[in-house]
């Protein structure tokens, strides 16, 4: 009988996310791997969020909350850089 390890998280980055938007200083935290990505952001409101692999190691970053607001973006070898719906930048790093 033959015995393998199976995988519990996918190889897209994942564990402790903390983003910042740049001009208000808003937060966003959670954890989260893959399609399972799930932040808080400091009035508590909660956004749901994936991640999808993209070419050269670029990942694909898309949040969303109740309100029907998004935020997306991607994280390469430089950090991680995203933009919501009004057009406001958001950068932070995944743990």
């Amino acid at each position: 009988m033959v015995f393998r390890k199976k995988r519990v998280h996918s190889s897209i980055a994942g564990g402790f996310f903390s983003f910042e938007e740049e001009s208000s200083k808003t937060r966003l935290h959670g954890f989260g791997y893959g399609e399972h990505i799930r932040l808080r952001d400091e009035y508590g409101n909660v956004w749901s969020g994936s991640a999808e692999q993209g070419v050269d190691d670029m990942v694909h970053y898309t949040f969303r909350d109740a309100m029907g607001r998004t935020i997306t973006g991607v994280a390469g070898s430089q950090g991680v850089m995203l933009r919501d719906s009004k057009g406001k930048s958001w950068r932070g790093f995944i743990d």
